[in-house]
């Protein structure tokens, strides 16, 4: 029975070709994105800073942080040569999105928020709309009388 007993640890600790092999991380990089608004470049503090990692055109999940008192956010488990779509929401800012290519092992970002604008509608004039400006000179062109509605 010793025999046996000796015979299965001895197995047990024989390192054959057996198991998986072990692959080693890629290289990662420290990505620092710094949130500012637009106006003043004052940092925004507790931004949601989220990063989506795209791999061969997928979303791969996210991972998100908040900003600290400085506006920044710091991650540095994502692989160089990758690409991550950014995302950021600030209360009483626009949403910002970007996508960026992983190619070096410290990158830097500066976000400058936006307030929000006024919402577009089809029903306010715009200078710089051209289907507007046809209405209002079809308009115009309604309103004069015509020709043949002058008396002889």
């Amino acid at each position: 029975m010793w025999l046996f007993t000796t015979g299965l640890f001895a197995a047990a600790q024989s390192t054959g070709g057996r198991g998986r092999k072990y692959k080693a991380p890629p290289p990662t990089a420290k990505f620092e994105v710094t949130v500012v608004r637009d106006v003043d470049a004052k940092p925004i503090e507790n931004a949601a800073v989220i990063f989506h990692p795209i791999v061969h055109g997928k979303d791969e999940g996210n991972m998100e942080m908040k900003s600290n008192e400085d506006g920044k956010a710091l991650i540095d488990v994502l692989p160089i040569g990758d690409t991550v779509r950014l995302q950021i929401i600030a209360k009483g800012f626009q949403t910002y999105g970007g996508d960026y290519k992983i190619d070096k092992d410290q990158m830097a970002l500066e976000v400058r928020m936006k307030r929000p604008g006024e919402q577009y509608s089809v029903y306010k004039p715009h200078d710089n709309d051209p289907q507007h400006q046809e209405k209002k000179d079809d308009k115009k062109d309604s309103d004069k009388p015509s020709d043949s509605s002058k008396p002889n």
